[in-house]
This record gives C-alpha cells, structure tokens and sequence, in this order.
C-alpha cells in the first residue's frame, strides 16, 4: 500500500501569529496579510539603558562642602571690661600696646590687634577673634592685678572705720584708691601711688598741715603741685610721672595722684586741719 502523504494547510491566522512571534524577537514592524489594510502595530524591546528616572542615586558623586566658618570674635572696638583689661595687658608684655590698661577697647587698642594679627600671618581685622587669642595666650604670661590696673581703674575697697566721721583724705594701700570723705559720704575717689620699699609712705592718722599749690620738692628738686602736707615731707599731690608710667614707677614717700583735674578740685576743697588716714 502506497504512503498517503497529507499535508496541512496553514490558515492565515497561523501566519499571522508566526510573524507576530517573529516581531516580538526581531523588534519590527508586522504588517497585516491580504486586502485588509489595518494600522501598523509597533512592538519594541525593552532597551538595555535604564532611563534617568530609574537610575540609582550615584553614591560616589562628592557632596558639596561648605566653606569653614569665621572664628568667633570675642571683643571688638567698643567693647570694655576685664577681659579688655586682660588683652590689653598682655599686648604690653609683647610691646604692641603702650598706654593702658584702660579697660576699653579703643583705637589704641584696635591697631595693636591689627598689627599682631598683620605679624603672625592672620586676617588684619583689628578684632580679637578665638585664634587671635589662643595665638596670644601662648606668648604671655597670666598678667597680675597690678598689670591688669597699671594706670588706675581699680574699684576701691571699703573706707576705714576712723573715715566715716568727718571730713577726711582716707587712704587705702590695699586697693590702691583715695576717697575724699565728708561725714561718711564718699565725695571723689581717685587711684594713688605710695613710696617704695626704701622710702615707704607711712601709716596711721594724721592731719593736712599745709598746703602748697606750686609746690617743688626741696630734697629731690621735682615738682609737687597741689601738695598737701601730712607727715613730714609727705604728701598727697599730683604726680606727672604717675600719670605716664603708672604703677611702673613708685614716689619718695609722698602719695601721688595722677589725675591733675581731680586733685585740683580736692585741693580746692580740703582745709588745713582735716584728717588724713593711710591704712591697709
């Protein structure tokens, strides 16, 4: 018996899907077979380039770094206080400030800022910021009360016992200060200089005994002006060398006042007769 060989007929929707297979892995475009003229149908693969939406954050890229923040400036031209009184004081010590301590951060004091700042490489602001400082702790010594108060400034202390009845000159060598007094009420205070170890300034009450506007020391040949004599040779006037050099200096026993203004009005206002106390 004979093969019967039977060969199927493909339909044309069998074709069609074969080629609509074909498309899908070729990435064309399937055109419909016959009379029926239908829109083109586009198929396309997936790409292999994610699109930027889908892309991970890139973790590597260098974040922006914010520059680095202005040291902190802890006093500036206006400023006063102790601490003034500190920067200034050891300012002197590297002798790029002469006058002061005053307490108050003035011109003066602004320059010699700058010209340190200038000196050592940093920004010349003339404003004494955290680095200025540290830079400056590290070239000076702690300063002492008297380095703090060299030209006077300091608070007086509490008036003796025998000040507080009537009208007295009351010396303190503790604090350094004169208080002008009259019935217990302080009238005018003002910082005093005393002798040195050799020529101290003596203690104790005593009275003005005389008094000499013009006044030039006989034995030292300086001049006293304003004197007013309590114990001997000793007395309080008014000192040109005090008012330049400070506590840098010392008198010859006398006590010196380096405010001329103040010690014009108390001599205008002290009587012979009245007490003077010079007391620790």
């Amino acid at each position: 018996m004979g093969r019967i060989h039977v060969r199927a007929r493909r339909t044309p929707a069998a074709v069609l899907a074969s080629g609509a297979v074909l498309a899908v892995l070729c990435g064309c475009t399937v055109q419909a077979s016959g009379e029926e003229h239908r829109s083109p149908v586009r198929i396309e693969l997936p790409s292999s380039t994610p699109s930027a939406k889908s892309a991970p954050p890139d973790d590597d890229k260098p974040s922006a770094t914010p520059p680095p923040a202005a040291p902190a400036v802890l006093w500036s031209r206006g400023d006063e206080g102790r601490d003034v009184r500190e920067l200034q004081a050891r300012l002197r010590q590297i002798a790029w400030l002469f006058d002061g301590p005053t307490g108050t951060y003035d011109d003066l004091t602004e320059q010699a800022v700058r010209g340190f700042q200038g000196k050592r490489g940093l920004p010349k602001t003339g404003k004494t910021d955290e680095v200025t400082w540290q830079r400056l702790l590290r070239m000076t010594r702690e300063p002492g009360k008297w380095d703090l108060y060299l030209m006077g400034g300091q608070p007086a202390d509490a008036p003796d016992a025998r000040c507080l009845t009537g009208r007295v000159l009351c010396i303190s060598k503790s604090s350094r200060t004169l208080r002008w007094m009259v019935d217990g009420r302080t009238v005018l205070t003002v910082p005093v200089r005393f002798g040195a170890q050799y020529t101290p300034t003596r203690e104790g009450v005593f009275s003005v005994y005389w008094k000499s506007r013009h006044h030039v020391s006989t034995l030292y040949d300086s001049p006293m002006p304003y004197a007013m004599f309590f114990s001997g040779g000793q007395a309080v006037h008014y000192s040109s060398d005090f008012a330049a050099r400070g506590y840098a200096g010392a008198s010859h026993g006398c006590v010196n006042v380096a405010d001329e203004r103040a010690i014009a009005e108390m001599f205008a206002r002290v009587r012979t007769g009245d007490k003077v106390v010079v007391h620790w």
